[in-house]
């Protein structure tokens, strides 16, 4: 006759071992997550770090916007293909007479040429602004029925249009994150807080996209820009005024 195996039952340390495990895993995970990321990005990239930058630009400017005038997408993508090399301001002095003449996207798409390029030159490079603003006036009367497209990969098939303006447009006009805006400033600022190592506009948003929270891309772009054009300027940051300041270790600093 047989002896009865006995029943093994997992203790309870054995139990509070495997959850143990279980939540040390999740973590784990998280870690190894920011590791990649400040392999690839830098160091000063960690999870507290970003937090405490999103933090203080939130502090500073709670209500940045983008400063292009304008009253619908539309307006605000030719804004956009304007500001390329100049500055808001003058943009928006050009655009307070140009939307009152050009009221509609055919109005731009059928203009007539020479007389646009009069009225957009002081934004610079107007004849190829010209070529790029009746372009995508064009495609969006004819192929998108008068509308802004509402995706990256739309907005990018009109003619003058990279991911720089896509992302003004897709995230200013329809609060959607496709990307991050990278434009000089966000350039100078992403590098002196050490968010990125790059120089490439493309590998910057990347690494950008990787570090920020995707619910914050859009308002930490227009953060960013405004503290570049306050505060953190190209020649002679005023780091004395900057709540960023502890935190950031440039070697651009004055103080």
């Amino acid at each position: 006759m047989g002896t009865k195996k006995k029943k093994v039952t997992p203790s309870k340390t054995h139990k509070a071992s495997a959850r143990a495990k279980s939540a040390i895993g999740t973590t784990a995970k998280k870690t190894a997550k920011a590791a990649k990321v400040a392999k690839t990005v830098g160091a000063r990239t960690d999870p507290k770090r970003v937090a405490t930058i999103l933090g203080k630009l939130d502090e500073a400017y709670p209500q940045a916007v983008c400063e292009l005038t304008h009253e619908n997408a539309f307006q605000l993508l030719i804004s956009t293909i304007l500001s390329a090399q100049c500055t808001d301001v003058r943009v928006n002095q050009v655009t307070e007479t140009l939307y009152k003449k050009y009221t509609t996207p055919e109005a731009f798409a059928y203009a007539n040429p020479s007389e646009l390029e009069k009225e957009i030159r002081p934004t610079g490079f107007f004849r190829n602004k010209t070529k790029s603003i009746m372009g995508a006036s064009k495609a969006i009367v004819e192929t998108f029925g008068g509308k802004v497209p509402r995706t990256m990969e739309d907005i990018l098939t009109l003619p003058g249009v990279a991911r720089k303006t896509g992302n003004v447009v897709l995230g200013t006009a329809y609060g959607i994150a496709s990307g991050v805006v990278v434009d000089t400033h966000v350039i100078r600022l992403s590098r002196r807080l050490d968010l990125t190592k790059h120089e490439e506009p493309k590998k910057i948003e990347q690494d950008l996209m990787q570090v920020i929270p995707k619910e914050k891309w859009i308002q930490f772009s227009h953060q960013l820009i405004w503290h570049g054009r306050r505060v953190c300027v190209a020649r002679k940051p005023k780091c004395v005024e900057c709540n960023l300041e502890p935190i950031c270790y440039s070697k651009d600093k004055t103080v």
